[in-house]
């Protein structure tokens, strides 16, 4: 899993006022880094085929572009579930941050955006791509390696999904820098382990419960 390098909305919010989020483009720092990922990616494809699951928006295609997979890919497969969580359509800055605000609040898996997706959404179409990506690996002439461009939230939530992980260990983590990878790795018994884990604002156990959280005060 990749996520996207950086967007023009990472260094200026106020592109979302007047851009549509699916598409805003990488900047030309965006486009340095992934470059330099591809060398990470290859590196680890080692010579060996990959299918690419892409979100359709443009910073996710440009950054499979930079990537430079060149005759490794097999196939790339636009996957509309694997797109950034949906906030709004045209975002006013100052109710964005707003409503940002009470997300930190209220949590980030359960809050949804006014006209946009809570986490839990994201989840849900996760899940459902995750049927298609079994059916997919059933197959006898599948690709050994499976890519996906994506972006930093649904990276988090993919592998809170495979791993299950509880939503307060969810909450504790924070999101892949741009263009950062994360590898699931097949160990010798078939069980598959994060190469690197995400960082987290807040330690937590992957267990940790509703239970065990802070009681809140009414």
């Amino acid at each position: 899993m990749i996520r996207h390098g950086q967007s023009a909305a990472n260094a200026d919010t106020s592109i979302y006022n007047r851009v549509p989020d699916y598409r805003i483009p990488l900047t030309p720092l965006g486009l340095e880094q992934a470059t330099a990922a591809g060398e990470e990616v290859r590196r680890q494809l080692d010579g060996r085929p990959v299918c690419v699951y892409v979100s359709p928006y443009l910073r996710a295609y440009q950054t499979l572009e930079a990537l430079n997979l060149g005759p490794l890919v097999e196939r790339v497969i636009e996957e509309p579930r694997l797109r950034e969580q949906d906030w709004a359509n045209f975002q006013i800055a100052g109710d964005i941050e707003d409503q940002k605000e009470l997300r930190n609040a209220y949590g980030h898996f359960f809050y949804r955006f006014r006209e946009g997706e809570s986490g839990s959404d994201v989840y849900d179409r996760i899940s459902s791509f995750m049927e298609t990506l079994y059916r997919h690996w059933s197959k006898p002439s599948y690709a050994p390696n499976a890519l996906f461009v994506t972006h930093g939230l649904t990276m988090r939530l993919f592998c809170m999904r495979w791993f299950h992980w509880s939503v307060e260990y969810f909450e504790s983590l924070n999101n892949p820098e741009n263009a950062e990878v994360r590898t699931l790795l097949r160990t010798a018994r078939g069980k598959y382990e994060l190469d690197k884990p995400f960082t987290q604002w807040e330690k937590r156990r992957v267990d940790e419960t509703v239970l065990d959280a802070p009681p809140m005060f009414f």
